[in-house]
C-alpha cells in the first residue's frame, strides 16, 4: 500500500467554479477533440480519446477488447480518479467521452456545457457498492455522530458526497449540522491507510479496495449507498452535443458496444470476466498490478444494456435544487441524456 497522502480540502464553491470554467471553455471554442478533422467533410471520427483508471478495466476498454466497437478504436491519454474531472475533459475537448456521477453531469450541464449522456457507466448493487467505513472500535454509530468528523472520498461534489448528504438528511440532521461534517479528498488507494492511521474518521471504500480492506479486518460499515437507495445506475458516459451531431455512427457504435459489454459482464461467469480483464491490463503495458482484479464483482448497472431512465437524473436534480446549487426547474431529465444511440435490444 502506498504511503498515505495528507487529505486535501476542496469546497463546494471551488468545485462549482471549476465547472463554470469548464463550461466557459467549451463556449469559447476550445473543444479540440470534439469537432474533428471530418467536420464538414462527412467523415466521422473513429478514434476516441479517453482517460482510464489504474489497475481497472473500463467498460469501453472491455467493449473494444470484445470486438464490439468495429472500426472504432480507443486512444488512452492518461488516468483519472475523478468523475467530475473526467467529464470536464470531455466537455473541454481533451477527450471524446468521460464518465461521472449523474449529479456531476447535471452540474456541468447547468453551467451551460453542451453535453449529453449516452449510456450508463457504473452503478450500485449488492455486489458492487460504495460503503462508508469506520474503525471497528470507533464511537461513530449514527449520522449525528459524524458532526465534526472527517469523511474521506475520491472527489467532492459527486457520488460519494451526494450519498453522504442523503444519509445525513434522512437521519434527521439539519443543514447546519450536516455542514459540520467535513468531506475531504483522499485518493482511493490511500483511503484505507488514512482511516487506519486516524487521519479521517470515515472512509468511502468500493470494489476491490473495499474487499481488501475488509479482508484485513478492523473496520466496519456505517452505511452504504445501496442500503439507502436500493440498486441504481449512478453514472453515465457523456459526449458533447457537437460531437454527437457530427459523429452519429461513431456514437451509436460506442453506446451499443458499451451496452453489449455490460450484458457480457452480467452473463459471463465471474472467473472468465476477471481472466479477460487481466489479459486486457497485461496487454496494454502500463506496468499495473492485476492482483486487485481478483476482487471484481460487478459494474453495478441497474438497467439492461445501460439504458438511462429519468429517475437516474431526477433524484439528483431534486437534491441539487433543494441545496440551491442549481435553479429548480431549469433542467429536466430529457435535457441530460439520450438512449437514441444505444441499439442494444432494439429490433
Amino acid at each position: 500500500m502506498p504511503a498515505a497522502t495528507t487529505p486535501t480540502i476542496r469546497t463546494r464553491r471551488q468545485f462549482l467554479t471549476l465547472l463554470g470554467i469548464s463550461a466557459a471553455a467549451v463556449s469559447c471554442g476550445t473543444a479540440t477533440a470534439t469537432g474533428g478533422s471530418g467536420s464538414g467533410s462527412g467523415k466521422q471520427i473513429t478514434t476516441l480519446k479517453y482517460q482510464g483508471a489504474v489497475g481497472a478495466v473500463t467498460l469501453p476498454e472491455l467493449a473494444a477488447d470484445l470486438g464490439h466497437f468495429g472500426d472504432v478504436t480507443l486512444e488512452w491519454v492518461g488516468n483519472t480518479i475523478s468523475g467530475p474531472q473526467d467529464i470536464q475533459s470531455a466537455a473541454t475537448g481533451q477527450t471524446h467521452f468521460g464518465s461521472a456521477f449523474n449529479g456531476a453531469v447535471i452540474k456541468l450541464a447547468a453551467g451551460k456545457a453542451p453535453i449529453k449522456a449516452v449510456v450508463s457507466s457504473y452503478g450500485s448493487d449488492r455486489e458492487s457498492f460504495a460503503g462508508y467505513y469506520v474503525l471497528e472500535d470507533s464511537p461513530i454509530r449514527s449520522a449525528r455522530d459524524l458532526i465534526g468528523k472527517k469523511v474521506g472520498m475520491n472527489t467532492l461534489g459527486a457520488h460519494y458526497q451526494a450519498l453522504l448528504d442523503v444519509y445525513l438528511s434522512r437521519n434527521g440532521l439539519s443543514k447546519a449540522d450536516a455542514g459540520k461534517v467535513e468531506a475531504l479528498v483522499v485518493p482511493p488507494v490511500n483511503t484505507e491507510q488514512a482511516l487506519r492511521q486516524k487521519q479521517i474518521e470515515v472512509g468511502v471504500l468500493t470494489g476491490v479496495l473495499r474487499d481488501k480492506a475488509l479482508a484485513s479486518g478492523g473496520i466496519r460499515p456505517l452505511f452504504s449507498d445501496v442500503e439507502l437507495l436500493g440498486p441504481f445506475s449512478a453514472g453515465t458516459y457523456v459526449m458533447t452535443e457537437r460531437f454527437i451531431k457530427e459523429n452519429p455512427d461513431t456514437v451509436r457504435t460506442f453506446a451499443t458496444g458499451v451496452a453489449k459489454a455490460i450484458e457480457w459482464s452480467r452473463t459471463t461467469p465471474r472467473e472468465q470476466v476477471i481472466a479477460r480483464m487481466t489479459e486486457i491490463v497485461k496487454k496494454r503495458g502500463r506496468n499495473e498490478d492485476t492482483a486487485t482484479l481478483q476482487f471484481w464483482r460487478s459494474y453495478g448497472i441497474a438497467e439492461t444494456g445501460g439504458r438511462i431512465a429519468d429517475k437516474e437524473f431526477q433524484l439528483w436534480l431534486d437534491w441539487l435544487g433543494e441545496r440551491g446549487e442549481i435553479p429548480q426547474g431549469r433542467l429536466k431529465p430529457a435535457d441530460l441524456y439520450t438512449n437514441e444511440f444505444n441499439g442494444y435490444g432494439k429490433g
